[in-house]
């Protein structure tokens, strides 16, 4: 057991290290300078994205090409989630039945934005965490019965597959997949086999609008069409697309769709949404019960109210959702599509295989290049602890390359350029 002398130590050096965090952090804010003129962009687009950069708490000699996974909130977000924070505990809200916890309440002021930039109704958008959160809360709450089969990809992440696998081994459904080809060629290889593979038995088509494995970036409103079509449900697991390239949910037409905007939105983690097409909201069971959990004039808002949460998470989310359309959704598509072409046609140059789609359509952001003999983990170690360059990918050969729109060509040049030097290292080349 502690004494008190080492009790009242211990105490004092924690609370210093958290104080001398909160000033560190605090201090590298301000001195990140204001976000450029959006003019700045039509006039010279290059100086415009290396002021963006300076936005970043990621270190000057750092380059990070993992935005797969999870993105790195600019300091707009986080100055508004320490104004969150301010606000929120000071616990002197006007009505005294009001409290900070997120999960009790409409937060329309955070759904309001967010249903208008991802094109769909503020009732139709619950506020959760993120995108395993929304899918299990899809996999959950679909009525199936024994023998009901859900279709999905070869290529869903964990978060969005599993979930269906426990419904399975619990309640007997069936679980089919089609097998992506690598690359996909078009979009009508990809409906063909979603056509071929649909029975009497499919209940839902769930798929991932943009894959966590290649990139690919699947054509979800074909997709959703047909599904429409054979009187089946379409599930999306759309983690990678709010940020990354426009997206309107009511154009797309699918039935549920689940993201995680902390990915290319660059929102704060633990910032996600669940969309239930309104037609659909009365089909699907609650996960989660407190409050409201059977009460239909709620619609989506039932699905969000999940009990104590993080509402500067909000207004961090609230605030990234304003940057990217300060900066425009199409300006931040089309960079984001320039990048990852350039370090894709780089990267061919150099004898990698391409498992990113030769469709322009249907890739953006993400470059997934198989590059045997070249081994992943050794090359991800090497990058990172040799060079701070930060990339991804999975076993033996394959690398996964993002291309968040703050990235310099220079950073790109600087990847290829160690990339070569590693192969010559290990006699690769």
């Amino acid at each position: 057991m502690l004494d008190r002398r080492r009790f009242l130590s211990t105490a004092a050096t924690g609370l210093a290290a958290s104080l001398a965090f909160r000033s560190n952090l605090l201090a590298q804010l301000d001195k990140t300078p204001p976000p450029p003129d959006h003019i700045l962009l039509d006039k010279n687009e290059d100086a415009y994205w290396a002021a963006m950069r300076k936005q970043f708490l990621i270190p000057e000699d750092e380059i990070y090409l993992n935005n797969g996974t999870v993105g790195s909130s600019p300091a707009p977000v986080l100055r508004t989630i320490f104004d969150g924070y301010t606000t929120t505990e000071k616990m002197d809200q006007q009505d005294p039945e009001d409290y900070p916890i997120w999960g009790y309440a409409s937060w329309n002021e955070f759904r309001d934005p967010l249903a208008a930039f991802v094109g769909c109704n503020r009732d139709e958008i619950a506020l959760l965490r993120n995108a395993t959160e929304a899918n299990s809360y899809i996999a959950n709450g679909v009525d199936m019965k024994p023998g009901d089969e859900v279709l999905m990809t070869d290529q869903e992440h964990p978060g969005g597959e599993h979930p269906w696998n426990l419904k399975a081994k619990r309640y007997g459904i069936v679980v089919k997949k089609i097998t992506l080809p690598r690359p996909v060629k078009d979009a009508a290889q990809v409906l063909n086999l979603f056509g071929d593979a649909i029975t009497p038995r499919t209940r839902v088509l769930f798929f991932s609008h943009i894959t966590t494995f290649s990139g690919v970036v699947l054509p979800a409103k074909e997709l959703a069409a047909l599904a429409r079509s054979k009187g089946v449900l379409s599930a999306v697991d759309g983690a990678h697309v709010p940020g990354m390239m426009r997206l309107n949910l009511h154009e797309l037409g699918c039935d549920m769709y689940s993201s995680s905007p902390h990915k290319w939105l660059q929102a704060p983690k633990g910032s996600g949404f669940l969309y239930v097409r309104d037609e659909v909201i009365d089909r699907l069971w609650n996960t989660i019960a407190t409050e409201g959990w059977d009460d239909p004039k709620l619609r989506a808002e039932r699905f969000q109210r999940i009990g104590s949460s993080n509402v500067p998470a909000l207004w961090g989310l609230r605030a990234a959702i304003k940057l990217a359309n300060d900066i425009g959704m199409d300006r931040i598509e089309r960079r984001h599509r320039w990048l990852a072409d350039y370090i894709l046609d780089e990267m061919k140059k150099r004898g990698a295989e391409s498992w990113t789609s030769p469709a322009p359509a249907l890739r953006c952001a993400i470059v997934t290049v198989n590059v045997p003999p070249v081994p992943r983990m050794d090359l991800e170690n090497w990058m990172w602890h040799t060079h701070k360059i930060r990339i991804r990918g999975a076993e033996p050969n394959k690398l996964r390359l993002s291309t968040p729109y703050y990235l310099q060509k220079r950073d790109i040049d600087r990847f290829l350029e160690k990339f070569d030097e590693y192969r010559r290292e290990k006699k690769l080349a």
